[in-house]
């Protein structure tokens, strides 16, 4: 199957403060593979070096078979992300902006976009600062699901979820890999991850502690 994200020895350093210690991970093509820990324990700050939003003190990730430090745009381009605080212009309507996003990747079929906001129940004619957090989320949601990426990256996805749009996720979650693609979700929630993962990697202080089904 091959794997789609790997690092070995990643470590991250903030001043003095250490964000990731000697981080070594593999995901699995083709699995959902959650990424467990409490908040501050390093999820996001391994998402945005695996993005190249920020860059590895030391150690190397590869991600779909790239170094995203040095393949960025071809990275990003095969990768549907949601990071943990999905803020964009509010001065703009749902549907703007996901066919703004949309041309920007080529071209999203107009009816992949309104079936995934019907069943996540999202009113694509509202604008976006008046939506709530949840309904902020779905649109987050549709953004990285819509063009059908080869790797989803998901940073806290159902955070401001009600219970049925969870469950809807996870259902999407799983036509994903169905259609061969990989998820990776970073959650702080044990219960969120037991429900959906294939396996789970725990972090504690930047630092993998258990890797497990």
């Amino acid at each position: 199957m091959g794997t789609a994200i790997t690092t070995e020895g990643l470590s991250k350093m903030y001043g003095k403060r250490q964000g990731l210690a000697n981080l070594d991970m593999g995901v699995e093509t083709g699995e959902i593979y959650g990424f467990l820990g409490p908040n501050g324990a390093g999820k996001t700050t391994t998402i945005r070096i695996l993005l190249d939003v920020i860059r590895a003190t030391t150690g190397r990730a590869e991600v779909l078979g790239l170094d995203p430090s040095i393949n960025s745009v071809a990275v990003r381009r095969e990768v549907g992300y949601l990071p943990g605080d999905f803020v964009v212009d509010g001065r703009q309507t749902g549907r703007q902006l996901l066919e703004h996003l949309s041309a920007l990747r080529g071209g999203v079929p107009k009816g992949r976009i309104d079936g995934l906001a019907e069943r996540l129940g999202l009113d694509l004619s509202v604008l976006i600062k008046s939506l709530s957090k949840g309904n902020r989320q779905k649109l987050g949601l549709v953004q990285s699901f819509m063009h059908e990426p080869e790797l989803l990256i998901l940073d806290e996805p159902t955070s401001g979820l009600d219970p049925l749009v969870q469950r809807e996720f996870q259902v999407m979650a799983r036509e994903a890999i169905a259609r061969g693609q990989t998820v990776f979700m970073s959650s702080h929630v044990l219960s969120e991850v037991q429900a959906i993962v294939d396996r789970v990697g725990i972090i504690r202080d930047g630092r993998m502690v258990a890797v497990d089904r």
